[in-house]
C-alpha cells in the first residue's frame, strides 16, 4: 500500500512538473512573439516615414533619381518581408539605401536646411533607436526561450510538444549596427 502511495506521489509530481514546464515554454514563446511584434511596430513606423523623406528630398535632388528609387525599392522589399531572416536582410538593404540618400543629401544645402527634412531626420533617428531597443529585447527573449527549449529536462517537453528554437534578429554587417548618420544641421 505504501508503495502505491509513493508511486502515486511520484506520478503526480511528474505530471505537475510537465504542466509547469509546458506552461513555462508557452510563456517564453509568447514573450518572443511579443518582442517580434515590438520590432514590427517600429519597422512599420520607419517604413511609414520613408515616403515623406523621399518626397521632401525629391524636390531638391532632381538629378539623384537612382538614389531615391533605391530607397523606395528597399522600403518595398522591407515591407513585404515576412520571416525573421527575410526581414533581417531587407532591413539591412534599407539601412544602406538610407545611408546613400543621406550621403547624397549632403550636397544640397537647401535640403539640409529644410524644416520638413530636419523634422523627418529627428523622427527617423528616434525610430532607429526604438528599433535597436526592440531588437535587443527580442533577442534577449529569444535567448531565454532557446535556452529553455535546449536545456535538459525541458528539452524533452519542448520536442514532445513541437517547440522549436526561435531565430535571432541580427545585423550581418558590423557597420550597420550603428543607426544611419543623418546630419542636416
Amino acid at each position: 500500500m505504501v508503495l502505491l502511495y509513493v508511486v502515486l506521489i511520484v506520478l503526480i509530481a511528474a505530471v505537475l512538473w510537465l504542466i509547469g514546464a509546458y506552461n513555462g515554454l508557452v510563456q517564453s514563446k509568447l514573450r518572443v512573439t511579443n518582442g517580434w511584434s515590438q520590432i514590427d511596430v517600429q519597422l512599420k513606423r520607419r517604413h511609414d516615414l520613408i515616403p515623406n523623406l523621399v518626397e521632401t528630398a525629391k524636390g531638391y535632388m532632381k538629378f539623384e533619381r537612382e538614389t531615391l528609387e533605391n530607397v523606395i525599392k528597399a522600403r518595398t522589399q522591407a515591407t513585404q518581408a515576412t520571416s525573421v531572416r527575410d526581414k533581417e536582410g531587407a532591413e539591412n538593404i534599407l539601412t544602406g539605401a538610407l545611408r546613400s540618400l543621406f550621403a547624397v543629401a549632403e550636397k544640397y544645402p537647401d535640403l539640409k536646411a529644410s524644416q520638413n527634412m530636419l523634422a523627418l531626420q529627428e523622427e527617423l533617428t528616434s525610430t532607429e533607436n526604438k528599433i535597436a531597443f526592440a531588437r535587443q529585447y527580442y533577442n534577449d527573449e529569444v535567448t531565454r526561450y532557446n535556452t529553455t527549449v535546449k536545456s535538459f529536462p525541458t528539452n524533452t517537453v519542448a520536442s514532445a510538444f513541437g517547440f522549436v528554437p526561435a531565430e535571432f534578429f541580427e545585423l550581418k554587417d558590423l557597420s550597420e549596427k550603428e543607426p544611419p548618420k543623418v546630419n542636416f544641421a
